[in-house]
């Protein structure tokens, strides 16, 4: 099921045509996409691949691969970019974007103590100079494809 005027359900119904940054790497119920608007490289997005608008609303198939998706993708985005950890984030409260969504961002070890924690969401509203432009974004998908392709049903 999606809903129209859902962000996330707009690119899951395009689903064929999606660029690398859109479609990191996707099992039977989550895709994963590099964030747009953010000065941050490998900044992902994990996103159920139905129209979900609360956690509790997952299915247990989709719960159980939660988990083992965060842990798989905080492992290959601290082989990639040496971060000291990443930080799992979900609200999904923004207009447009009800559709339960979680972030997993590479939290460097000199990350600007204003940018710790909660901070971090300014690194999204950062002017467009300083944004990971699409082809990167691209670019970082390709990599992680490449260190994800061991996951169980990853495509």
């Amino acid at each position: 099921m999606t809903t129209p005027d859902c962000y996330t359900c707009s690119k899951e119904a395009d689903f064929d045509n999606l660029p690398p940054r859109e479609c990191v790497v996707h099992d039977q119920h989550w895709r994963v996409a590099h964030a747009f608007n953010t000065a941050v490289p490998g900044w992902l997005v994990l996103l159920p691949r139905r129209h979900v608008a609360a956690v509790h609303d997952l299915t247990d198939a989709e719960a159980s691969a939660l988990g083992v998706w965060q842990v798989k993708l905080s492992r290959a985005l601290q082989r990639m970019t040496g971060c000291a950890k990443t930080y799992v984030v979900q609200f999904a409260e923004a207009e447009g974007f009800a559709h339960v969504h979680f972030h997993i961002v590479p939290r460097m070890a000199d990350l600007q103590p204003e940018h710790r924690g909660p901070g971090i969401f300014d690194l999204l509203r950062r002017p467009a100079q300083e944004r990971v432009t699409a082809d990167q974004a691209d670019q970082m998908a390709q990599s992680l494809r490449a260190q994800l392709l061991g996951h169980p049903n990853a495509q």
